[in-house]
């Protein structure tokens, strides 16, 4: 056997003796980071107790600790009279240490030892920075939500002892009682006609899209989706193999002719719409160019995948409602997340539909995520039953109004003649479009160094358009200034 006195340990142990984790266990991990890793080969015989102390200059009590710990893992044998071993044979020839440095038992490998598909479709997400301020896409300012309610909420849910069921696996995935109530929040908001059963809980609009394309979306199935649209459901979309066509915009919507003479020499298995608030442009589609839609889509057979994006937050009148609610020949699959009137990080989407696809949705669904979140559905539940979530919207509104009003005065005021806009109806964006000389790249970059990230999906540009998309629902009106303040720096340093 390998003699103990030969075995480096001090080159790949090390004690961190601020550290949290207590120093026996941090000597038992090394070491069977070691006999993982190849370093301490079956059989070999580790030094006693006394002299594995002095080496590490600890208590002799630590490391039989340490022993112990590695015996009862099953890592080591300690043998009456013999002395202590890594586990395994003690009779087969010994065999040499391993020669190895300190960092390869201090790091996870950089690569894997196998070959793997990459997708460069995916790589769309965004890149993380250390700054302090940061525009989205249009977010709610979680500092609005009720958090103490919810917390007060959600604590009584779990205390009761019918709740205890649910923390077992269960199998119908939600609430029953949360998609009751939303489909009674549906019909009363949305004037949607539907019951519990026509209604899919997911985490969020982006896994309603994907369940819903992965059944519905075949591959080289043509899908419409407009001029401009959200990158994530593109890609989606992509993802699944369909052929990606793209409509013409203007300041009613989508361009309803042209998905005519699309129709009239091409067969259309999906349009993609976000028709209250058009994502990225914030235009609402009209009533008008609704009900022709309807129309095409139960002559051609088209399905509509309607986005309920940004529905909540609507400012001048009541919202137009949603193509689902006038929906006869169940050419409609209605998604929309509930939660992000209150906050994202809730991530409680829906899918509407009829019952029969429904039932088939869930098969998928029960691959990914079979239960879902059922006492925070049923906090979300008695929100809804208890009328506080149209009080939280009421408030809510007054607030975001008053922001995008200030956001945009204080857009025209540091950055004309660079941007023009329309103030949006609703929605927690602004649609800007600039001057067509600037580059939105190198801004973005300028704004990098005034502590302030733009990312890069907010921003188009092309020979046709230059454009982006500005969030202000989650600033209030004392940050507003120093982000306007920091972008109109960014644009000036840029030219």
């Amino acid at each position: 056997m390998n003699s103990p006195v030969e075995i480096p340990f001090k080159s790949f142990i090390a004690i961190d003796r601020v550290s949290n984790t207590a120093v026996y266990l941090q000597i038992a991990t090394q070491i069977i980071n070691a006999i993982q890793r190849g370093y301490l080969v079956s059989g070999t015989r580790l030094p006693g107790s006394r002299s594995l102390a002095n080496t590490l200059e600890v208590h002799r009590n630590t490391v039989v600790s340490s022993y112990e710990e590695l015996e009862a893992q099953g890592w080591i044998d300690i043998l009456p009279n013999k002395g202590t071993y890594v586990a395994g044979k003690q009779d087969e020839k010994p065999q040499r240490i391993k020669s190895f440095l300190q960092t390869d038992l201090a790091h996870y490998p950089a690569r894997t030892g196998f070959v793997f598909k990459k997708n460069t479709l995916l790589d769309h997400a965004v890149d993380h920075t250390n700054c302090n301020w940061a525009f989205t896409d249009g977010i709610p300012d979680v500092r609005l939500s009720q958090i103490e309610q919810l917390a007060k909420w959600y604590s009584a849910n779990l205390k009761r002892k019918s709740s205890r069921k649910h923390l077992g696996y269960q199998q119908n995935e939600g609430s029953e009682y949360f998609k009751e109530n939303l489909s009674n929040f549906l019909n009363l908001s949305r004037g949607l006609h539907i019951s519990k059963n026509n209604i899919m809980i997911t985490r969020g609009i982006e896994m309603g899209i994907y369940i819903a394309t992965e059944l519905l979306v075949a591959p080289n199935d043509v899908v419409l989706v407009g001029e401009l649209s959200y990158y994530a459901t593109n890609m989606i979309f992509q993802k699944a193999g369909a052929r990606l066509h793209s409509v013409p915009m203007d300041m009613e919507g989508i361009d309803v002719d042209a998905v005519r003479k699309i129709c009239q020499t091409t067969k259309i298995r999906m349009l993609y719409l976000t028709p209250h608030h058009h994502y990225p442009t914030t235009v609402t589609l009209s009533a008008a160019r609704r009900i022709e839609l309807l129309h095409l889509s139960a002559q051609y057979g088209f399905i509509i995948l309607e986005d309920d994006y940004d529905y909540d937050f609507h400012y001048n009148s009541s919202p137009i409602l949603p193509l689902a609610s006038a929906d006869t020949h169940g050419m409609v699959v209605y998604i929309g997340s509930f939660c992000k009137s209150l906050a994202p990080g809730f991530r409680t989407g829906f899918i509407v539909a009829p019952e029969e696809l429904i039932r088939e949705l869930r098969k998928f669904l029960s691959i990914i995520d079979q239960q879902g979140d059922v006492l925070m559905e049923g906090v979300l539940g008695e929100m809804i039953e208890e009328g506080e979530i149209h009080r939280h919207l009421k408030k809510a509104l007054k607030v975001y109004q008053q922001r995008r009003d200030y956001f945009g005065l204080l857009l025209r005021e540091e950055l004309q003649p660079y941007v023009e806009f329309t103030t949006p109806t609703g929605g927690l964006a602004i649609w800007t479009q600039w001057d067509a000389k600037l580059n939105l790249m190198r801004i973005s970059k300028e704004c990098l160094k005034q502590d302030l990230y733009l990312p890069t999906p907010l921003l188009y540009q092309s020979k046709k358009i230059t454009a982006m998309r500005l969030g202000f629902g989650n600033f209030d009106e004392k940050e507003m200034p120093q982000l306007v303040d920091k972008l109109a720096k960014a644009v000036k340093n840029s030219l």
